[in-house]
């Protein structure tokens, strides 16, 4: 049985939020556990138009990325394998949530872009609750939304960015955790301020492990320094955070499989035109599929490592990540 936390760590770590927030001004923060482009507004900068190509049979390819290092990585990825390839590449960089980027779409001034698999089905039919753990499944009911759209959603990744139960190494082999099913109902969870009512946080644990931990739950943030720090130091035992976050790979933290399917299926999955598919057919779509078949939750989490933390360059971390594997 854990013994109870000094909540003085916790209280100075809520002074320094508070004068991180003062900082940063009328910012806003979403702490609700959900999709990866749930962060902070930022300014949309799709002014410039894309510039036309030569030849109107052969589109460009502009890739849109949201504002977080992620979507960033991810555009060059596949950005720069396409443009390898010799198909016309540009980027366009979008602001943080979802509508914008499918009124991009709309608009035609992006034509591809990565999309999360189970929060772009919540986003199309207005968060009705049909996504599910399970990818294909989830993937097919995508498809479904975005041919409404004139949109076409190739191979799901293996790699999935989703809320995760995350543990410390120590914690780990001190009390044999390996999955969400080993948790227990002593040990102190720390997540976003959602987390009592969310179906996939407390009520979820409740539902499908048979763990309560709401009585042992510390209201931090969404993934965010808070949660982070709590957890390093030893004020939670547990944490919710998004699967690929950077702070996994650099403090080698373990995340619980979700071996009893409780969170949604937010694989990586590649969004394009129709009409980009039908200008570039097989050739294109194959080269997508392949790279997404390459990327994987644990080098994806390597990759967020090398941009977040190390700070470097997303078009460098990309490269190194597209000769390793064969495409530069």
């Amino acid at each position: 049985m854990r013994t109870t936390r000094s909540w003085r760590v916790l209280l100075a770590l809520l002074g320094i939020l508070a004068l991180m927030a003062a900082a940063c001004g009328n910012d806003d923060d979403d702490d609700d556990v959900g999709a990866p482009d749930e962060t902070a507004p930022v300014t949309d900068d799709t002014d410039d138009d894309p510039a036309e190509p030569s030849d109107p049979g052969e589109p460009t390819i502009v890739i849109g990325a949201q504002d977080f290092g992620e979507s960033e990585l991810l555009a060059q990825v596949y950005g720069q394998a396409l443009a390898e390839a010799g198909y016309p590449v540009e980027y366009q960089s979008l602001g943080g949530f979802r509508d914008i980027v499918f009124a991009s779409f709309d608009g035609g001034d992006i034509n591809f872009t990565s999309e999360y698999a189970a929060s772009a089905v919540e986003f199309l039919n207005e968060q009705a609750g049909e996504a599910t753990p399970d990818i294909d499944e989830t993937a097919g009911l995508l498809r479904d939304y975005l041919e409404e759209r004139d949109l076409v959603a190739l191979d799901a990744s293996p790699a999935v960015n989703s809320n995760s139960f995350v543990v410390t190494q120590e914690t780990a082999d001190e009390l044999g955790l390996s999955s969400i099913s080993d948790l227990t109902d002593d040990l102190v969870l720390g997540g976003p301020a959602d987390c009592p009512t969310n179906p996939f946080c407390i009520p979820g644990l409740r539902d499908v492990y048979g763990v309560d931990l709401e009585d042992n739950f510390v209201s931090l943030d969404g993934g965010g320094p808070l949660t982070g720090a709590a957890l390093s130091g030893g004020e939670i035992d547990v944490a919710i955070i998004f699967s690929t976050d950077g702070r996994i790979a650099e403090e080698g933290w373990v995340v619980l499989d979700d071996d009893e399917g409780l969170i949604n299926a937010d694989n990586i999955i590649p969004v394009l035109t129709q009409e980009l598919v039908d200008a570039y057919g097989d050739e294109l779509v194959d080269l997508v599929n392949a790279i997404s078949a390459d990327l994987d939750t644990e080098g994806l989490t390597e990759l967020n490592f090398q941009f977040e933390i190390e700070l470097r360059d997303a078009d460098e971390v990309a490269r190194e990540w597209l000769e390793e594997n064969g495409y530069l």
